[in-house]
């Protein structure tokens, strides 16, 4: 089971990271070509954009996955419905996400209004959940090639487009959002085929309502829990706009974000390889190999979070060719480090979906989320933009070690995860790679080299404990 781990996240993440290492090799081409309002002016609009997304499919992914496991016989009729369902409710989804949009275009964008509206809507109009449903469906059962095949070739498709409208036609920020809009049809299109055709998972429209209803119950508390994704990841240059924060400093925000968003991705490929061993994990009733899973992807990102760390002023100084924009990576770091909750999260917070305890998330998650909003609205119009990575860094820690603190979580778990040493460590690692990352290149090497050998051994360690 752990050398699945290891191989599906090495497909579901590394693999997909193909084009997108590619994506950061032609950053110096693009860049040179983009300036900080470039950058404020995507990164405000995916902001807006992302403020409604956890609407998009109002929360319906876990009934999704616990009908697949526990109904899989007959999964696929309720697929059916809510597939039906939901596209019909991207319709008036799509308008709304058009009126946001539209409310909190930049002046410096006003020129593009209708063509960045229709950019971000179109593909969500023609294809709905598509793609959602096709990806999870090959998720559950398993079967990462089909996900990472359609992302490496639209993700390289979207790269040359980007350096096409950027770099050759000087498109600017419309560039990226016009990249963007094709890839994300293309992708809708790859999985259209076979989940209509092959799978045979086809929207029914005549969908028995009683039905949608009680799925509702189930989901829609959880649209807080996925909606705080957001608060906590993107929603800080959204507060930048409504405090005043200069469209060019959002910029420089959002360029702090490059590698962080790279951790990000990271962390939702590792969520897909990892969420169905734990469900099998929690059906078994085997608590010692759900924590092994987790405390073996834990160490794995220490490794890769602080290496990046500690090398980030001259990744940095390599990929973006604007003396502006390379000089705040010591915010990067703070973005960078706080990704390291992502796999206690899994820990706790997938236990609770598995046992259907959507409602308690609330505590977790949607507090985290609305907790970090509201120091940002207190703290960034004094401090400036650069005190939203510190936020976020807090919000993130809380959200990835308290559900090991709710009654809910012990009463259904017998085993210790630690989550005061794995916070500790992540507190102090993220203090040493602040300072490292302005030393030498030979003592960091040095100090990736011992990092190595030590993330080699601890996981060594934690499966020789609990084989």
């Amino acid at each position: 089971m752990l050398k699945r781990l290891f191989s599906h996240s090495a497909i579901y993440g590394l693999a997909p990271q193909i084009p997108k290492i590619v994506g950061i090799l032609v950053l110096p081409i693009i860049t040179a070509h983009l300036t900080k309002l470039d950058f404020g002016i995507f990164g405000l609009i995916t902001a807006v954009s992302g403020s409604i997304a956890a609407f998009a499919n109002l929360g319906l992914n876990v009934v999704l996955s616990n009908s697949f496991y526990k109904s899989p016989m007959r999964y696929k009729i309720a697929w059916r419905q809510i597939y039906g369902f939901l596209i019909l409710w991207n319709i008036p989804y799509a308008f709304l996400l058009a009126g946001i949009i539209w409310y909190f275009i930049p002046i410096e964008a006003a020129s593009n209004t209708w063509n960045i509206i229709l950019l971000n809507t179109i593909p969500i109009v023609f294809f709905g959940p598509t793609s959602i449903m096709g990806s999870l469906y090959y998720q559950l059962s398993q079967r990462p090639v089909p996900i990472v095949v359609r992302g490496a070739i639209v993700g390289f498709l979207t790269i040359g487009l980007n350096v096409y409208f950027i770099a050759f036609r000087e498109m600017g920020y419309m560039g990226w959002f016009l990249s963007a809009a094709i890839g994300q049809m293309a992708i809708q299109l790859t999985y259209w085929v076979p989940l209509n055709r092959s799978i045979k998972i086809t929207p029914i429209f005549n969908f028995k309502w009683r039905f949608i209803r009680r799925q509702l119950a189930v989901s829609l508390p959880t649209v807080p829990h996925y909606y705080s994704a957001y608060l906590l990841n993107t929603s800080d240059r959204l507060v930048m706009k409504l405090v005043n924060i200069s469209t060019g400093n959002i910029g420089l925000y959002n360029a702090a974000n490059t590698v962080g968003n790279i951790m990000l991705m990271m962390g939702n490929a590792s969520g897909q390889a990892i969420g169905p061993m734990l469900l099998k994990a929690y059906k078994a009733s085997d608590e010692y190999l759900a924590r092994r899973l987790v405390f073996s992807l834990q160490i794995t990102f220490f490794l890769a979070t602080f290496l990046s760390s500690i090398w980030l002023k001259e990744i940095f100084y390599i990929l973006i060719k604007n003396n502006g924009l390379n000089k705040v990576y010591p915010l990067g770091i703070i973005i960078v480090m706080a990704y390291n909750y992502r796999p206690m999260y899994f820990g706790a917070n997938s236990r609770l979906f598995y046992h259907e305890r959507t409602k308690i998330l609330l505590k977790v998650t949607f507090l985290a989320g609305i907790s970090t909003l509201l120091l940002n609205f207190i703290f960034i119009p004094f401090w400036g933009y650069e005190v939203a990575a510190y936020t976020t860094f807090i919000g993130l820690m809380y959200m990835g070690y308290a559900g090991y603190f709710l009654r809910e979580f012990k009463q259904n778990c017998d085993v210790n995860y630690y989550p005061f040493r794995w916070l500790t460590i992540t507190i102090i690692l993220t203090l040493v790679a602040y300072f490292v990352v302005e030393w030498s290149i030979i003592l960091k090497l040095l100090i990736s080299g011992i990092t190595l050998l030590i993330a080699f051994l601890s996981v060594k360690r934690v499966n020789l404990n609990e084989e």
